[in-house]
């Protein structure tokens, strides 16, 4: 089984993506759209019109790789943003609920502490 890596950080473009876009203009839109480094480690997720393909690029050790799943029925159901948002980050637990398939709106996170980031660090949205 492939898994996808632990990585700290994921970024999520909102628009609908091209998805026969390869390595090169995925990498363009994560310089872009999030400002990131495609080499930064994080994971960049892009979807389709339908919904139903999603592309992940991440940097992989001494590569860039992209892990791809189309639904055979059926729609990723993405974070509710603000009409004009390009770009959010969300936490790696929100993308396992998407890629499982279960509904963002009735899954409810119980309070936890989480400590608070540094002023210094800039952050591409509202982490949800």
């Amino acid at each position: 089984m492939i898994g996808l890596p632990h990585s700290g950080r994921v970024f999520l473009h909102t628009p609908a993506t091209d998805l026969r876009k390869g390595f090169d203009a995925l990498s363009g839109l994560v310089t872009t759209a999030f400002s990131q480094d495609p080499t930064s480690g994080h994971l960049f997720l892009f979807v389709n019109r339908r919904r139903d393909r999603l592309k992940i690029l991440y940097w992989d050790r001494d590569g860039l790789a992209i892990w791809y799943k189309r639904l055979e029925s059926g729609s990723f159901q993405i974070p509710v943003v603000a009409r004009d948002a390009v770009a959010i980050e969300m936490s790696p637990t929100q993308l396992a609920l998407i890629l499982s398939g279960i509904d963002l709106f009735s899954a409810r996170q119980r309070k936890r502490y989480q400590r608070p980031k540094p002023k210094a660090e800039k952050s591409v949205g509202a982490p949800l």
